[in-house]
């Protein structure tokens, strides 16, 4: 966590390898990132951003996408994982409803969840997710956050927020601060050293 422009997306691209890095080293389960192919490693994560991309096609199609050879079965147990099969079993014609591109006929959080279970099918043992919730109402952020939970279990996951509700449960938490990690550690031992994770939360000031 921290405030905008503190390097928090940089630190994941890097991590993707969107772009490489000048000096230094990430290792990835002891492995040096860079002697991993993109592709494989890509491919171990999942990434779940603030802006969902869905295409022109079926829920189904878009669901899948996570994983083009899952089944049906797959793609709806991910959807239950998510939280996302409730809302879709509404819809008209369920998982064989068609969406558009441009996402004009769900809402917001209904894109998120549908952009979660296509996380979910894949079943990577590694996620990012960048900002997930930032961009929907709290009502749906209390769906949406249930399925990223169930999404996080038994899985390392990299969560980017602003929102310190986001970041509580987490095993380590890092506050940044223009590229650099100023205080590491879980919400208690950060709240005992009363630095900047405490003012933050206590609202001695607020990230943006």
């Amino acid at each position: 966590m921290g405030a905008t422009g503190a390097g928090k997306t940089t630190i994941t691209n890097l991590i993707n390898r969107f772009y490489d890095l000048a000096d230094g080293k990430i290792r990835y389960d002891g492995i040096n990132i860079t002697k991993i192919r993109k592709t494989d490693l890509r491919r171990s994560m999942g990434i779940i951003l603030q802006d969902v991309s869905l295409f022109t096609g079926t829920v189904m199609d878009n669901i899948r996408y996570g994983k083009l050879d899952a089944t049906d079965e797959e793609c709806i147990a991910a959807a239950k994982l998510s939280g996302a099969d409730s809302f879709i079993t509404r819809l008209p014609n369920g998982y064989q409803t068609m969406i558009s591109g441009d996402n004009n006929n769900l809402s917001q959080g209904q894109c998120q969840l549908i952009s979660i279970a296509r996380t979910a099918v894949a079943d990577p043992p590694v996620m990012i997710m960048d900002e997930a919730t930032s961009s929907i109402d709290t009502r749906t952020e209390a769906i949406v956050q249930q399925g990223m939970d169930a999404l996080m279990a038994g899985r390392t996951v990299f969560v980017i927020a602003h929102r310190l509700s986001t970041v509580r449960n987490a095993k380590a938490i890092m506050v940044l601060e223009q590229g650099r990690i100023i205080e590491r550690g879980d919400h208690d031992q950060l709240i005992a050293a009363k630095g900047q994770y405490y003012q933050l939360y206590t609202g001695a000031f607020e990230l943006e």
